[in-house]
Order: C-alpha cells, then structure tokens, then sequence
C-alpha cells in the first residue's frame, strides 16, 4: 500500500459526487466484474467466473500487501463504478527519477463521458505523484483502445514509447 496517497479524495462529476478510495477486500467481487465489463479485458479472460475468483482474491491480496502498488477505486454513491492500480517504480535514468505507473484503468462502461476518469487522472497527475515523490507518470493502453488513447492525450499524456509483452507459460 502506498501510506502517502492522498486518500480518501472527494470529486464531483456529471454522474454525481464520486470518491477516490483504496480498494479493499469487501471490494472484490465489484472489482472482478468491472474488469469483465470491458471486452478487451473480457477477451483476455477477465469473464468474472466463479472458477477464476480465488486467482482475483489472490491477486488482490498480492498488490494489497505490497508497499510499492495500491488499488484505488471510485465510489459513487455506495457503488464501486471505476479502478485503477498505482505502482511506485524508483529508477536510476533521469538523474533517479521516480515514476509512477498507472494501470488498470476502468470506469464502468455506462459512465464513461461523465467525468469520471479524468477526474481520476488529474488526482493523479495533481495528488499523487507529487505525494508520492513521482517526477513523470506512465502508462501503457492497448492498441486497441483507441477512445482511451484520445482521452489520455486530451489530458495532456504523449504515446511517446512502443511497448512489448512477452506471454511467460505457466
């Protein structure tokens, strides 16, 4: 867990008063649909399946506990409609720049356009990378996600790197 987010964090937005929160564990059958509730992360086998909960606990658990990662989700009244995991990478390029790696980016796909996700990323870029010590934040989007590239560069992110991944059997 990150113990220097600024959190919890109140916003507004055009579906209604929001939160910024750390996840937890009572979170997790939300958090598990909210991944299938994108058809990217669906494709890849984020189906919410019974069978696959105690691989999402597990997980969950991992990046809880680990002091570098945290889990942020959005509340909107009572009901857990966005996420995303903050990693704090330290580095020795750029003179030992720390950065700050947002990943798994959701807003339940009924709310997108409402606010929800750029409020969630300007806390980012405004809050918590400076709380955190963070000079640049990354991250990485599917290529496939073009609505989210237009939105990332409208916040004034640049697509300056390729990324790679290598699929390591298990």
């Amino acid at each position: 867990m990150l113990a220097s987010l600024p959190l919890p964090h109140p916003f507004g937005s055009r579906a209604g008063r929001a939160v910024l929160r750390r996840a937890e564990m009572s979170d997790a059958d939300a958090l598990i649909a909210l991944l299938a509730d994108d058809p990217i992360s669906a494709a890849r086998g984020d189906r919410a399946s019974d069978a696959d909960r105690p691989a999402y606990l597990a997980g969950m658990t991992e990046v809880l506990a680990d002091p570098s990662n945290d889990l942020v989700v959005i509340d909107l009244g009572g009901e857990l409609v966005g996420t995303m995991q903050l990693t704090l990478i330290p580095g020795m390029t750029r003179q030992g720049t720390k950065r700050l790696l947002v990943e798994a980016v959701r807003v339940r796909s009924d709310l997108r356009s409402a606010g929800i996700g750029s409020a969630a990323m300007r806390w980012v870029a405004d809050d918590a990378a400076p709380a955190l010590g963070a000079a640049m934040i990354q991250l990485t989007s599917d290529a496939a996600r073009t609505d989210a590239h237009r939105f990332y560069e409208r916040l004034g992110y640049t697509g300056s790197h390729v990324g790679f991944k290598y699929a390591v059997a298990r």
